[in-house]
């Protein structure tokens, strides 16, 4: 039975992309923390279906909540990197990115007291034009990326990008990519992989999805955020548009992850990881981008 990868973007509610223009970051420490509640009802759900997860954090977020992040190590979960502030891979140059990552990687590091092997951009950022990020992860010690969607979407997106676990060559080494989930419907390929489309879109979609993979004999990878699972978060004064991919389908949520875990088996991405490093001749389906 192939085994998927349960991913959780590890933010608060008011730290998502689509909120920068009305929370400044330097406004964050005045919010309502809910993440904590939220982290609890994921790792109980995660226990009941003997599921593992891996749970790309924040550096902000941890250095304020080392508790949470030891107890999602201490659940058998992994623990890898998000980043220090949401900031979006297209809004940093070289040095910035190098700083964060680093300093996420090393916070995350003395909490957990495990070796931090991957990191996802904030927004899937890591888009055509920014593939020197590539290279700054490997030369920081990171094993994976998990940022390039194989998809083409306004604000995000890595149209070329091969649709299953693979190995990237670059000038600074290899790396593994883990991509987002995506459904091949009629010559297309669509978002499949979590987020506000497991909220808006029917369940079978992602299901079919995840069928797909299997039929392949590859792992696919579901993300979600903790704010998914609060319908009483509150809400904040944002555009109609942001307001619907947000907030709609928040009270659904915890049993669609309900029925997910149940149809499927899931895992760290750090176990593909390994397995990919261990298989003969990898470097032979490697990519070049």
């Amino acid at each position: 039975m192939i085994a998927h990868h349960f991913t959780v973007d590890l933010e608060e509610y008011f730290q998502v992309s689509a909120f920068e223009s009305r929370v400044a970051r330097s406004q964050w420490g005045r919010f309502e923390s809910r993440v904590v509640g939220q982290v609890a009802q994921l790792l109980d759900l995660l226990d009941r279906h003997e599921a593992r997860a891996t749970f790309f954090v924040l550096g902000w977020l941890a250095y304020r909540q080392g508790d949470l992040i030891r107890a999602i190590a201490r659940a058998g979960h992994e623990v890898a990197s998000h980043g220090w502030n949401h900031a979006r891979v297209t809004h940093q140059s070289p040095a910035q990115f190098r700083s964060s990552i680093r300093r996420t990687k090393d916070t995350l590091e003395q909490i957990s007291g495990a070796p931090v092997l991957g990191f996802r951009a904030p927004s899937f950022s890591i888009v055509p034009g920014r593939e020197w990020a590539l290279d700054i992860l490997v030369e920081e010690g990171y094993r994976y990326d998990s940022s390039l969607f194989p998809v083409r979407r306004p604000g995000y997106g890595y149209p070329a990008g091969s649709p299953d676990p693979h190995w990237l060559e670059r000038p600074s080494g290899w790396l593994a990519e883990i991509p987002p989930t995506t459904l091949h419907w009629f010559g297309l390929r669509l978002p499949a992989a979590g987020g506000a489309y497991f909220r808006l879109l029917p369940y079978g979609l992602v299901r079919a999805a995840f069928r797909q993979c299997e039929g392949r004999g590859v792992s696919g990878t579901f993300y979600i955020h903790p704010w998914e699972l609060d319908p009483a978060q509150p809400r904040l004064p944002v555009s109609w548009l942001t307001r619907v991919r947000h907030y709609t389908g928040l009270r659904r949520t915890a049993e669609r992850l309900d029925w997910l875990l149940g149809d499927f088996r899931f895992t760290a991405v750090r176990d593909t990881v390994a397995a990919l490093a261990a298989a003969p001749g990898h470097q032979l389906a490697a990519t070049r981008p």
